[in-house]
């Protein structure tokens, strides 16, 4: 474990949290307008302090003697136990693991999120479960959108420039991201203990070019920049690096100083690409605050998401693995993780879920006995982390929609459970009269399931073709009103993957 000199500083007295404005109070149910005034956020703001929290998963807390109630109780120490589960890369300091144990010291962490889409992605996902263990270890928990530094682009990890974003377009991000962050923090309630979304264009948009430059400019050392990971990189990359890019470090570390002098954040975590960020910020809070002891500002860094033959995981043929339900339905979710190969699946129930460490091993053991049923491991993963990121309604749906949809399956369809994976299955429309008395076998072809006639035939003579997820051996078979499923829709399958729903209009 990579591990730098620990940096030392002056805790901030103020407990308190920055109010971040919205043009419109979260909930599940609220749906982004389809065009977004950014004057609206200055001239009628909503505020809120806090977002209903999540219900603390506590590791069981160890006692030194029920006898001796003046000492201290020792929390359970979250960096051990994100060492012990994969989950962590880099410290700045050791110290963190002490001061991580007693009650008396009571972490405040930040995970940043820069607001470059409408909804987090898998990427996004590490960060939130570390940031949720600190929580769940009686830590305190703040959620920060970069809507400032979004405007600028963070260039670690990345070879080419990202592309900039206009004031609507972020504000836009901005709202979907916080609503995905209140949406999976609200899952479980824990009210002594919520979770704080904030945003750091709040302090940025009053910063003045001359007085940054003046107050915080002066401390970092150009040297030290660009020896940082990220800026070597692209300084040897062809397309090199803008200056605009190139103050993304200094930008992300006056978080961590603001956050740490204002509001008592003394711990930023980040993955491993984030480390020259965080240690900017840690450089800053030394330099600037000059700390007396006592106090110290930590990073945190865990490692990429990554396949065990070190590819990125959280890519599909379909793009990224989105977080919110509005990209991405739950059903997909779930058969994503369903799909992790045997090699990845025990690494990630460690690290993406908050299952026992004991179950976890015996699923691994299941997986080496004999008559072991193939993908069991890989379904509970899908549970655990679909339920995390889109609850009980959202596992349930998940769970229902795969059962129903296995070709054979006894579950009865209906409309709603066949609409529910509409945006994940090819569809076209055919009218009514089109459809009935309609062969199978041209209905096959003209849905675009099938290529032609023969290759329908051949199918329905290997036992692959299924109506509404009923098997179809004779050719002769012809749509009759009762096969169409609430009068409404007809699902048709070739094997177990292929399928396409037909709307009927």
């Amino acid at each position: 474990m990579a591990a730098t000199a620990a940096r030392t500083v002056l805790c901030s007295s103020q407990s308190h949290l920055k109010l971040l404005p919205f043009p419109f109070s979260l909930s599940l149910s609220t749906k982004f307008p389809p065009s977004l005034n950014p004057n609206i956020v200055k001239k009628n703001p909503i505020f809120f302090s806090s977002l209903p929290p999540v219900r603390c998963l506590q590791y069981a807390t160890q006692q030194a003697s029920t006898t001796q109630t003046q000492e201290a109780i020792r929390r359970p120490n979250v960096v051990d136990i994100l060492e012990e589960r994969g989950l962590l890369e880099s410290l700045t300091s050791d110290n963190l693991r002490s001061a991580s144990s007693t009650s008396n010291s009571t972490l405040k962490v930040y995970c940043g999120f820069d607001p470059t889409a409408e909804s987090l992605h898998l990427g996004n996902l590490l960060g939130i479960i570390v940031l949720s263990w600190f929580q769940r270890c009686g830590h305190k928990a703040v959620a920060l959108i970069g809507g400032a530094t979004a405007r600028i682009g963070d260039p670690s990890g990345k070879s080419l420039e990202r592309p900039e974003l206009d004031a609507n377009t972020l504000e836009k991000n901005t709202f979907g991201i916080s609503n995905t962050l209140t949406r999976m923090f609200n899952m479980n309630m824990n009210l002594n203990n919520p979770i704080v979304v904030m945003n750091n264009y709040d302090w940025w948009e009053e910063v003045r070019l001359l007085d940054f430059l003046k107050q915080v400019g002066r401390y970092a050392r150009v040297g030290t920049m660009i020896a940082k990971e990220s800026v070597k990189k692209r300084l040897e990359s062809e397309q090199g690096m803008s200056y605009t890019e190139f103050t993304y470090q200094l930008l992300q570390g006056y978080d961590f100083l603001y956050l740490f002098r204002n509001e008592g954040v003394n711990v930023q975590i980040g993955g491993s690409d984030q480390w020259g960020n965080i240690t900017a910020g840690t450089e800053l809070i030394r330099k600037i605050l000059q700390p007396g002891d006592g106090a110290e500002a930590y990073g945190l860094t865990f490692p990429l998401l990554l396949k065990s033959d070190g590819t990125k995981f959280g890519k599909s043929e379909d793009g990224a693995i989105w977080l919110s339900p509005s990209f991405l339905s739950p059903y997909k979710f779930y058969q994503y993780f369903f799909s992790v190969p045997d090699a990845d699946v025990i690494r990630f129930l460690k690290i993406l879920t908050f299952l026992d460490l004991d179950e976890i091993d015996e699923l691994e053991r299941g997986m080496k006995r004999p008559g072991y049923v193939p993908n069991t491991a890989q379904r509970r993963l899908a549970e655990e982390v679909t339920r995390f990121v889109h609850g009980e309604d959202g596992i349930s749906e998940a769970i229902k929609a795969t059962e129903a949809l296995r070709p054979g399956a006894e579950t009865k369809l209906d409309w709603k459970t066949i609409e529910g994976i509409a945006e994940d299955v090819p569809s076209c429309s055919l009218p009514y009269d089109e459809v009935l008395n309609l062969s199978l076998v041209d209905l096959s072809v003209s849905s675009g399931l099938l290529e032609s006639k023969s290759a329908a035939r051949r199918l329905l003579k290997q036992g692959g073709l299924y109506l509404n997820n009923s098997r179809v051996d004779g050719e002769s078979k012809r749509i009759e009103p009762q096969d169409i499923v609430d009068g409404k829709v007809l699902l048709l399958s070739a094997g177990k993957k292929n399928k396409v729903i037909v709307r009927i209009s």
